[in-house]
């Protein structure tokens, strides 16, 4: 399992390849229309990208046509995505998941300066926001939640791209933090005052 999560990280974890999978998320994509989403790589630098991630089973070329003079590849995600099982998630180390969500943190700063380097941004009317916020749940309230939201985003990952659909990136991180110190000291159980 080690070996088989390594091979996923140096595979998986560079933002290029980040971009790729992202572009190919749910839908079928020409090597063409991925370069047209990445306009800022270099064509012979996607082509050993997409040819790594498809060597490395993270990609599919699901169909290949001729045109003109030449193959083109369509490329989608293997079934079930291009993440590690749930039994690798539990596997890995902490360093392993510090360099995940390294990656991932990366990958949304680079998403974000591009958005900003724009000629022209609207937050409100782009429909950016970022923020924090602190559910207190209990184990019941987080299941019950983790439930809706799944319900609410489901069914929205199939939909296809079209005209007057915006692709818009959505990054959930969900965490238990710490109670402060001084708060801690100040709670007090029942029998604590009793």
């Amino acid at each position: 399992m080690r070996d088989s999560q390594k091979r996923w990280a140096e595979l998986a974890l560079h933002p290029v390849r980040i971009r790729v999978l992202r572009a190919v998320s749910g839908v079928r994509r020409t090597t063409r229309e991925i370069a047209d989403l990445l306009p800022d790589v270099p064509q012979a630098t996607l082509y050993r990208h997409l040819a790594a991630l498809a060597k490395g089973g993270l990609l599919e070329v699901v169909e290949e046509r001729r045109v003109g003079g030449t193959t083109e590849r369509v490329y989608a995600l293997p079934p079930g995505g291009a993440m590690l099982s749930g039994e690798a998630l539990a596997e890995a180390t902490s360093e392993d998941h510090e360099r995940y969500f390294t990656s991932f943190v990366s990958s949304l700063l680079a998403e974000f300066s591009r958005y900003l380097a724009r000629e022209q941004i609207d937050l409100v009317a782009d429909g950016v926001g970022y923020q924090q916020m602190v559910l207190h749940l209990d184990d019941e309230e987080f299941a019950e939640f983790a439930r809706g939201f799944t319900e609410l985003v489901q069914p929205l990952t199939r939909n296809e791209p079209r005209p007057g659909r915006t692709p818009r990136l959505l990054a959930t991180v969900l965490l238990p933090v710490d109670t402060p110190a001084a708060k801690k000291d100040d709670m007090t159980t029942e029998e604590e005052t009793t």
